[in-house]
């Protein structure tokens, strides 16, 4: 009997694929699976700080900036200055946890010296990619759903879905935005003091000046052009547009080409990251 066949309990010779062969054929839906619930289950075993803070961290931007700038009545967009600001923030809360969720995952490993976990297992580099996006969208819409849940009970706050489309479609978008952002961090960084230099010096700016508590028609030209040029701009606009039925993007028919923009946008960024994932780049050295 050669190193490649083995009898079978008929008597008969089954043969194993030659070596340097991949047995699993397709996608590795059980690998895929069992990476996904990993990453769900990191984050829900600690999810007073991934869930809940995150919400209530939320919840206190809404009563800061509606006491500072929401008095006497304010109207934005001809709705109470409250209702207004909500969407962006709950979109902006998704976005940021999607980041936090993938910039961790693989940079946790690199500093524990477990990445090995992950690199040796029958995943290619798009189920590993796939799997990693996947559980940050999962937190993602976990957090906009606990802070949607309480700004829709906050006094002064309406939440109704003008074009629930947009909701889902500017919340999915921006939340793989990030959740690829986060995971090229996670591939270039080596220490957490990067990744702490990447969220507070671009993600927290471009969240902040993305429109999120005015419009940008309130702004000198020069900074309506940097605003137009910030795509956290048109997630927070887009998300605001499904509750509101506006947003100052523009008519129906230019937020449906922000809506095809960030697509394209994500699909870039994926390729890019798919690429990294495949060279090795700072995994395997």
């Amino acid at each position: 009997m050669t190193q490649n066949t083995a009898s079978d309990k008929t008597g008969g010779s089954t043969r194993f694929a030659p070596r340097g062969r991949p047995v699993i054929t397709g996608i590795n839906r059980v690998g895929l699976n069992a990476l996904y619930m990993k990453e769900v289950r990191r984050f829900l075993k600690v999810q007073t700080q991934t869930i809940w803070a995150p919400a209530f961290t939320t919840l206190l931007f809404l009563v800061i900036f509606t006491v500072a700038l929401g008095r006497e009545g304010r109207e934005v967009l001809g709705v109470p200055f409250a209702t207004f600001v909500a969407p962006g923030l709950i979109v902006m809360a998704m976005m940021q946890n999607a980041f936090a969720n993938s910039s961790f995952s693989l940079l946790s490993g690199k500093m524990q010296g477990t990445i090995i976990d992950l690199l040796m297992p029958p995943l290619s580099p798009g189920e590993l990619m796939i799997g990693i996006l996947a559980a940050a969208i999962t937190r993602a819409i976990a957090v906009g759903g606990t802070v949607g849940l309480a700004m829709a009970l906050w006094p002064g706050v309406s939440l109704g879905f003008a074009h629930p489309w947009a909701v889902v479609w500017f919340g999915l978008m921006g939340s793989l935005l990030l959740a690829t952002a986060g995971l090229a961090t996670s591939i270039w960084a080596e220490k957490f003091d990067h990744n702490a230099a990447i969220t507070n010096f671009v993600i927290a700016p471009l969240s902040l000046l993305s429109g999120t508590f005015y419009v940008i028609e309130n702004l000198h030209g020069v900074f309506q052009a940097i605003s137009r040029a910030n795509p956290f701009f048109y997630v927070i606009s887009g998300f605001r547009y499904g509750f509101l039925g506006q947003s100052d993007i523009g008519a129906a028919d230019h937020v449906l080409v922000a809506g095809a923009g960030l697509l394209g946008l994500n699909a870039v960024l994926a390729a890019g990251v798919y690429a990294l994932l495949r060279s090795g780049w700072k995994l395997k050295n």
